[in-house]
């Protein structure tokens, strides 16, 4: 049961009601508040010195991403190589609760900080924070980090369906609104040009694994077999082809453990779009005019200018 009602003023934001467990929880986490220069849930604005004082242990494992890079995916692939390919102990709980969300903060319904204090090491650790916001505690713990990216047309696409179905976010208007939105780092977590580009920069200072979603869906084996490497384990090779079935993407759409289906609608609603949509490389196709494309492109040129890192979008 759901009841979304209109922001009325800029100064605070909207809320959803619904119910859980029998209980009537109202949450104010749909406008996105900013912090320095980054949009961000209300809740985790409210809460952010929680966030920023996250206390890391030295065998974190932190995987990042900018919203619908593969975060599931790459979350799930991850949880399977800790658990040395045991498919039930990954079946135990969601990966929502298996990779806490750290920065994640509805007031009364999730808390990422405080489900990660009671998990038991190694933890896996996800964020979607820009590097610059990243607590200080992973640098000095000199945690190990994964990072995935994917291309921006892709990511944008993906973002604006999800954006449709995800209610802590504002409606996202069409889909040329959505795309100026993107473009602009109007959406939540900001800019992914920045984002892209901040852990790249990074990469090189801490033991950064960066990692992009394109070569994972061309090479999935060989993928893994490098996150091993970085990781300093080793898996037998039926063990690796046992989690490349397990993460692939037909597999993880019908497991509720992935896929999002035990959410409650109020918070997303399946019916416009499912979690796990199509999961493949160059649907920006099937969605951007010549004349988007043609602006897209040249803004893009002009906030990459510089920088090292280069994408695919089709392969």
């Amino acid at each position: 049961m759901s009841e979304t009602c209109k922001d009325s003023s800029s100064q605070s934001p909207a809320s959803i009601t619904f119910w859980e467990k029998n209980c009537k929880v109202t949450v104010c986490v749909v406008r996105p508040v900013q912090l320095p220069a980054v949009p961000v849930f209300w809740g985790i604005a409210k809460e952010w010195s929680q966030v920023e004082s996250f206390e890391t242990r030295p065998d974190d494992l932190l995987i990042s991403t900018y919203p619908k890079s593969g975060t599931t995916w790459i979350s799930e692939i991850l949880d399977l190589i800790y658990n040395n390919g045991d498919v039930e102990k990954c079946k135990q709980d969601t990966i929502c609760k298996r990779v806490p969300f750290m920065e994640m903060i509805i007031p009364g319904v999730q808390n990422g900080v405080e489900d990660l204090k009671k998990m038991q090491s190694p933890r896996l650790v996800k964020t979607h924070l820009p590097v610059q916001l990243l607590p200080s505690s992973f640098w000095k713990n000199n945690c190990k980090m994964i990072y995935m990216a994917r291309n921006a047309k892709d990511v944008a696409v993906s973002y604006y369906y999800f954006y449709q179905m995800a209610k802590m976010h504002p409606e996202p208007g069409t889909w040329e609104e959505f795309l100026d939105k993107f473009m602009t780092g109007k959406v939540a977590f900001g800019s992914w040009y920045d984002h892209v580009k901040g852990w790249w920069e990074k990469r090189n200072d801490y033991r950064i694994y960066y990692l992009f979603y394109e070569d994972m869906k061309e090479d999935p084996k060989h993928e893994i077999q490098k996150l091993l490497k970085f990781l300093d384990k080793d898996l037998p090779e039926e063990t690796v082809d046992k989690i490349l079935y397990h993460s692939s993407f037909d597999v993880m759409k019908q497991n509720p453990y992935t896929n999002y289906t035990t959410f409650l609608k109020a918070r997303m609603d399946l019916s416009i779009s499912p979690f796990m949509r199509k999961g493949i490389l160059g649907d920006w196709k099937n969605h951007f005019t010549v004349a988007q494309y043609e602006r897209f492109e040249k803004d893009y040129e002009k906030k990459m200018k510089g920088s090292t890192l280069s994408f695919r979008s089709e392969i």
